[in-house]
């Protein structure tokens, strides 16, 4: 792999994806943005220390920003969520809606998407092409998480697990069904504000054995969030593993449910 790009492998029929834990910049981009803290406020903070060791499973993840690029949206540019508030392929402003970029700088689009989006993504399919040469099923699970509260993409506090499949498209009801019943416990939600990303929607194609799902989570059940909109003073929360240690055990459960339901070959 590249110095940004990384994949753990595994033979299990797991896969789990980190779109959004990077945070590093290229030095030639870094001048075009209004500061380093804002393009990498929106950041899934710690993703990979809450999933490490939970489950046997291939990992791929990259070490870019995602207001560099953002590897879970549509390449063509087209909108995820058509009519709701979200960001695009190269942001140009923050989750809040803060420009990201200096007066008159603008993102390379293709350029970015050459660079970083296309290996990424290849990385994937080469990994599910590996894995079903072996497995009757592959799950792609997608990591993410998100600020409990964020006004301008959604009403409220979000519940603490919002998982994703498309309205079903994703991946087998039983899937699904046995990741809601591991969310026991927990405030959970299955396609409410976040259906899946373009990651999801993109592979899960489950009458070819490849299941894909979405676990978008609330930081508050992990981390301690400021009470207002963070800044530089109180954003990111320190990672703390005794924090962190009561959601590990329920996605260790969590994943233990999906790979049962990728092994049984019934």
């Amino acid at each position: 792999m590249t110095h940004w790009l990384h994949v753990r492998r595994a033979d299990t029929p797991l896969i789990l994806a980190f779109p959004h834990g990077g945070t590093a910049i290229p030095d030639d981009l870094l001048g075009a943005f209004r500061s380093r803290w804002w393009a990498i406020r929106d950041a899934d903070w710690h993703i990979r220390q809450l999933y490490d060791g939970l489950a046997d499973a291939t990992m791929i993840w990259n070490d870019m920003s995602r207001s560099v690029i953002d590897c879970n949206r549509d390449p063509s540019g087209a909108s995820l969520y058509p009519g709701q508030a979200t960001t695009g392929l190269c942001p140009t402003e923050t989750f809040d809606g803060e420009p990201l970029y200096r007066d008159g700088a603008t993102p390379d689009i293709a350029a970015r998407r050459a660079a970083w989006f296309t290996p990424y993504h290849a990385a994937i399919e080469a990994e599910i092409a590996r894995l079903r040469a072996h497995h009757p099923r592959v799950v792609l699970y997608d990591c993410h998480a998100i600020r409990s509260r964020i006004p301008r993409l959604f009403d409220g506090e979000l519940p603490e697990l919002n998982i994703g499949t498309d309205g079903g498209a994703t991946c087998a009801p039983a899937l699904s069904e046995a990741v809601v019943a591991a969310c026991r416990g927990r405030s959970h939600i299955l396609n409410g504000r976040f259906r899946g990303g373009w990651t999801t929607r993109h592979y899960g194609r489950p009458e070819e054995g490849v299941h894909a799902i979405q676990m978008e989570i609330a930081m508050r059940a992990y981390l301690d969030e400021p009470p207002d909109e963070p800044d530089e003073h109180n954003w990111p929360p320190v990672w703390n593993p005794a924090r962190a240690a009561p959601l590990r055990a329920d996605l260790e459960r969590i994943l233990a449910a999906v790979t049962a339901f990728a092994k049984d070959q019934t």
